[in-house]
């Protein structure tokens, strides 16, 4: 009899979550009858992960960009390497920069959520839009502006190809940032406000070393601190953070761009003090919190709408490492 039942479900469940939203692409209450608790549990989570370890929260926010990059927002970037494919974590970009930490994180996430929904629902790439626009929030930012939208479903395999070729590189130059941003559907406001993510994290001497040895567009006593942790040869795993506030989010970012202390290359390269409408983005976020939690929320929820699979597309994963 308890099989029968949960067999029901298991068919209640598969047709709610195909027909119960009244929306046709993703909307910001897909789970409100599916599972009102999803987005507070997630929550909760992403709180006690950041009290734990503050950085965590711009580790979560990084996943979310990294798997929307990639052949779209599929929770792509959470599958483990199998005998079938290789996939997105260990590309070059990926492993250089992902905190495993956050895998883990999706991981208790997801454990929880199931357990207050009381059968598997909520897909692994909603959860990293979600826990990407808490950590947003929980930090400092506006949320006011940030109203995810839900609806993804989970991919059933991942590229490391994929991921080497389509995520941007901290050695990008404007022009290359602006074509692989663009190459996504997205464009330069987009690429300046959500390069405004850094405002919050680390980042590895292996990232900035070319930075800090080779641009001449660099402050030179920013210069000179960030090679005592990063000498010219060893200390790949030494961090530094990437504004003066990792775990703000707020302004101070674009404020180091004006004085030329970006940490990444990439990052200068949104500032050169030329009058670009770059550098007009850059001076406006400086000054305006509320412009850059405004254009930075829209663009990420923009991010968010890469591809995603809806309806019957893909699956919602039981385990996000790994296909059901």
């Amino acid at each position: 009899m308890a099989a029968f039942q949960s067999f029901v479900v298991c068919l209640i469940v598969a047709f709610a979550v195909v027909v119960s939203p009244t929306c046709a692409e993703l909307c910001p209450d897909f789970y409100a009858k599916l599972c009102p608790d999803a987005l507070p549990t997630i929550r909760s989570v992403v709180q006690n992960a950041i009290n734990r370890e503050p950085r965590i929260g711009a580790s979560l926010l990084r996943l979310h960009f990294h798997d929307c990059f990639v052949n779209g927002c599929d929770g792509s970037v959470l599958l483990d390497d199998t005998a079938n494919f290789i996939g997105e974590k260990t590309a070059f970009p990926n492993f250089q920069s992902l905190n495993p930490a956050a895998f883990d994180v999706v991981d208790e996430i997801k454990i929880t959520v199931n357990k207050a929904c009381g059968y598997n629902v909520v897909s692994c790439a909603d959860i990293l839009a979600v826990a990407a626009r808490d950590s947003v929030d929980i930090l400092g930012g506006y949320s006011y502006y940030y109203k995810v939208l839900l609806g993804r479903r989970d991919a059933r395999n991942a590229s490391r190809n994929d991921a080497n070729n389509d995520l941007p590189s901290p050695l990008s130059n404007f022009t290359t940032l602006l074509s692989n941003f663009q190459a996504q559907g997205l464009n330069l406001k987009d690429l300046v406000a959500l390069s405004g993510g850094h405002t919050i994290g680390l980042a590895r001497c292996i990232a900035f070393r070319g930075r800090i040895y080779n641009d001449t567009n660099i402050n030179p006593a920013f210069k000179a601190s960030r090679q005592q942790q990063c000498p010219l040869i060893g200390g790949d795993n030494n961090t530094e953070p990437l504004d003066a506030t990792p775990t703000r989010f707020d302004t101070v970012y674009f404020r180091s761009l004006i004085k030329s202390k970006g940490l990444l290359h990439s990052d200068q390269e949104l500032f050169k003090g030329d009058g670009s409408e770059s550098d007009k983005l850059v001076q406006l976020y400086s000054t305006h919190h509320l412009n850059f939690a405004r254009d930075f929320a829209a663009s990420i929820i923009k991010m968010g709408n890469i591809k995603p699979l809806t309806g019957n597309q893909g699956e919602v994963r039981l385990n996000c490492r790994k296909v059901n």
